[in-house]
């Protein structure tokens, strides 16, 4: 008997969502604000605010961002993007305006999308930083999708190929300018087929959405439930706070989020024991999951399976995946308390290397493949990103010559392999995790540096249980804690505002003559610490871009 032949996947995004359309036409797609589309009504929403965009722009855009917020107009707007081939940059309502002006400046967009109800920032700073802006009403193009009647609007053909780029994200950046990642269509289609197999997406799952547009994980969230022909369900911003009313009021089946739910959920008593019997998988991502977090999921729905998955935006997603056991008896201990992230999916290459660029049991995770982009919207940020590897040791990009896929992009986070699975240890440099957001803590003191009492500025991240606290300490003037974090939070995302600050005389320093970092986390488990109170950035959603 003849071998069967391997379905070819679908070469970009709009074609996975596509696919769907042509075989569960009548399914559903997308619930969100009391709206429910099926995946031929959505679309044809798609295309209403596709035609939009050639009439309002005058042709079809190369690259589009719209204003992330959890509406179907945005949803189609992302999808009127893929259809017209253009590369799509969310911004986040949430983070300052001057942070997305700049973002969507870097990202070149030639056309701005926001719904219409969530315009507040292109009526202030953000207005006129995209030769187009294009504002959409809901309730238009919810009934243009139900509209089977009206003729669909005259489009370009679709001609995208995978190898054109699909969506660039900003990830923070040491010198306080964001990083642009471009992910190629190429780079997702093995994500995505992956993914849906793995986790047995298709027609009558119902998968969350508790990512940002602007974290890639929402990837997931929406071309892998339609690219399996799921249904996305789509929650207000404070149903994510009881997160099992979510799950149980929805049916959802297939749960995915960062870690700090569990806390956050916990710490406001909206974690319920047993309630969630219809979910069936839970899978984790943007931060370490700690046992303590998988045991409270565990009570929350036991036949549930949980799996830890890790990835940075640069290489598509997620690169990694570990379950555990269905039995927590069997649940592997792990050096740190941590659920174990790998192994590293089979069909892309890695290392882990020592400081000496050596394959090590502990080191740097470093991987190539299918999944890894092809380097930064600014070349210049690839220096020191990539490496190449003999066999004897590692020769570290310098942005000379040309980047190949045989180099291996630098996580820059240290994992160690026990009992067979990658356990991730934290970050080599001072990139940290909070609330699943990847932050450059170099960002935040380049923030902080720009007030006009401060000189100097180092943060600190600490860590408090299973959340990290950041705690910014400054020279020059004191400055009222209240009021720094109140300045800062109109300059950084909220997520990146430290919670406490210190004012010093001096910054220490070690004998080589830079900033002693280890002695100011010492002196900083003192209890004199000034809070930030209201204006810092302690609280809010959990978020989550990388």
């Amino acid at each position: 008997m003849a071998e069967p032949v391997a379905e070819e996947l679908p070469g970009t995004l709009y074609e996975w969502f596509d696919r769907t359309v042509e075989r569960h036409p009548e399914e559903p797609a997308v619930e969100a604000g009391g709206t429910v589309l099926g995946y031929g009504e959505l679309r044809r929403a798609a295309e209403h605010v596709a035609a939009r965009i050639l009439a309002a722009h005058g042709s079809a855009p190369r690259r589009i961002s719209v204003m992330a917020t959890r509406s179907v107009a945005v949803l189609a707007a992302y999808l009127a993007g893929q259809r017209l081939g253009a590369c799509v940059t969310p911004v986040n309502p949430s983070f300052p305006v001057q942070r997305n002006r700049m973002i969507v400046e870097l990202a070149g967009a030639e056309v701005l999308i926001v719904d219409a109800e969530d315009a507040a920032q292109l009526d202030g700073g953000l207005g006129g930083c995209a030769p187009t802006e294009l504002r959409l009403d809901a309730a238009e193009v919810a009934a243009a999708g139900r509209a089977a009647t009206t003729p669909a609007p005259e489009l370009p053909p679709y001609t995208t190929g995978p190898d054109e780029v699909a969506y660039v994200l900003f990830t923070s950046g040491s010198t306080g300018r964001p990083k642009g990642v471009p992910i190629r269509h190429r780079n997702l289609s093995p994500y995505l087929g992956h993914s849906i197999g793995r986790y047995g997406i298709g027609p009558g799952c119902r998968t969350s959405h508790t990512f940002d547009l602007t974290f890639d994980p929402s990837v997931f969230d929406l071309f892998v439930t339609w690219g399996g022909g799921a249904t996305l369900v789509v929650p207000g911003r404070a149903e994510l706070l009881s997160p099992v009313d979510y799950i149980v009021e929805n049916g959802v089946t297939h749960w995915f989020s960062v870690p700090s739910v569990v806390s956050v959920s916990a710490q406001l008593g909206n974690l319920p024991a047993g309630l969630a019997t219809g979910l069936r998988m839970s899978v984790f991502i943007g931060e370490q999951l700690s046992y303590d977090q998988a045991r409270a999921w565990y009570a929350v729905a036991p036949q549930a399976s949980i799996e830890n998955v890790y990835g940075p935006t640069e290489l598509t997603v997620a690169c990694t995946e570990f379950a555990l056991p269905a039995d927590p008896a069997d649940w592997p201990a792990t050096s740190n308390d941590t659920v174990p992230v790998g192994p590293v999916y089979d069909f892309l290459d890695h290392l882990v290397l020592d400081e000496a660029g050596r394959p090590a049991e502990e080191g740097e995770l470093v991987v190539r493949g299918s999944q890894r982009f092809d380097g930064y919207l600014d070349p210049a940020d690839n220096r020191g990103r990539f490496l190449a590897h003999d066999g004897d040791g590692a020769t570290p990009y310098d942005g000379e010559g040309p980047l190949t896929p045989e180099h291996y992009y630098r996580t820059g986070d240290r994992v160690r392999w026990e009992s067979g699975r990658l356990v991730h240890l934290g970050r080599l440099d001072n990139q940290v995790k909070v609330r699943g957001y990847r932050v450059e803590l170099g960002e935040i003191e380049a923030a902080m540096r720009r007030h006009p009492d401060l000189d100097q500025a180092v943060v600190i991240a600490l860590k408090r249980g299973d959340d990290v606290e950041l705690v910014g300490c400054h020279t020059g003037a004191p400055v009222e804690p209240q009021q720094l974090g109140r300045w800062l939070r109109k300059r950084i995302p909220v997520h990146m505002v430290p919670r406490r600050f210190r004012h010093l005389d001096a910054l220490p320093l070690n004998p080589n003559g830079k900033i002693d970092r280890p002695r100011i986390t010492g002196d900083l488990q003192s209890p004199d610490l000034a809070a930030a109170g209201p204006a810092g950035g302690g609280g809010g959603h959990h978020g989550v871009s990388r």
